[in-house]
């Protein structure tokens, strides 16, 4: 299998199979602590090389912000290189090998653990809740009610479905192994240095945009996967689909308010609205503004509606290998 573009069908075919059994695998194990508190994560070691990189790259005294955006476009660079030519070199051992780096480099299960864990604490404690929410989100949970808090861990579901999931799923059946590292190596600097704020708004341009482009396609397969699950949770796949198209461009973010868009729409309630960052409060419009009030059983269906989409993923991949090369199957 070529390391990058696939070459012919039967390599897509290959590759779709490989998608969908490390799907599976992520489901199966998800990030097991027996390992991960004896050996870093890839994500560890990617977020200590944008560490280092920032370290660098993003000091202020003495420079303006057109320097630092142009060092912090050089970081990305450079960051993006050495994690395309990690899986370069990871290509070379073959299928087993790709399987289970996209098996550890997917997020579906972890996704589901951490907002089942908000859920849980719900029905515990609104002191309990906010600490679990303060785990996924970067806003300020501190003065959060119930249904803030359902809201926000229904927002975080929906987005990282893409950002955890589709996304580099997307890239690894684009470019193979190189394209997987590649945006997990983009999707952790935008998380780390992609800040609006006096410390990272020039330095992390450079990552924040590149982050924006290589989720454009993902979030909006992610947006209309949740629309398809819908229906088996009890909503209307079409009044999901509308509520995405409608409201998705409201969202501050570019891609994120697709995945959210559908999901208020699939469950009928609203998302989105003011809150509050460090001492900033951010205005935003509602998405689905006329639906139901979020708490814990939305919650729950929501990640309902985030495994019934991963699992339409997953018997995509599968349908399409099968139609385009059958025998590479077999």
């Amino acid at each position: 299998m070529s390391a990058f573009i696939p070459q012919s069908a039967d390599d897509m075919a290959l590759r779709l199979a490989l998608l969908a059994g490390a799907l599976m695998l992520d489901w199966l194990f998800g990030e097991p602590d027996i390992l991960w508190r004896r050996v870093p994560h890839p994500v560890v070691l990617f977020g200590r090389a944008i560490n280092f990189a920032t370290k660098i790259g993003n000091r202020r005294k003495g420079t303006t912000g057109r320097q630092r955006r142009i060092r912090g476009i050089i970081a990305i660079g450079a960051l993006v290189g050495k994690a395309g030519a990690i899986g370069y070199f990871l290509s070379f051992g073959g299928g087993l090998v790709e399987l289970l780096v996209l098996a550890i480099m997917l997020a579906g299960r972890s996704l589901d653990e951490h907002i089942r864990d908000v859920a849980t604490s719900l029905s515990t404690g609104i002191a309990d809740a906010r600490h679990a929410l303060s785990m996924i989100v970067g806003r300020d949970t501190s003065i959060l009610a119930e249904d803030d808090i359902a809201r926000a861990a229904i927002e975080t579901g929906a987005e990282n479905l893409s950002d955890g999931v589709i996304a580099p799923a997307f890239w690894f059946l684009i470019l193979g192994l190189p394209g997987l590292l590649i945006y997990k190596m983009v999707n952790t600097a935008d998380s780390m240095i992609g800040y609006k704020n006096a410390r990272f708004l020039a330095f992390g341009w450079g990552a924040a945009k590149l982050d924006d482009i290589l989720n454009y396609v993902p979030a909006r397969i992610s947006g209309l996967l949740i629309c398809l699950a819908a229906m088996p949770v009890g909503g209307q796949i079409a009044r999901a689909f509308s509520v995405m198209r409608a409201d998705a461009g409201s969202h501050q973010s570019p891609n994120a308010g697709w995945p959210e868009a559908a999901m208020a729409g699939a469950l009928n309630i609203w998302l989105a609205g003011p809150r509050i960052y460090g001492n900033r409060i951010r205005d935003a419009a509602r998405m689905n503004a006329p639906g139901d009030i979020a708490d814990r059983d939305t919650v729950l269906t929501s990640l309902k509606v985030l495994a019934i989409a991963q699992i339409l993923f997953a018997l995509a991949a599968l349908l399409v290998a099968l139609m385009i090369a059958p025998d590479a199957l077999i």
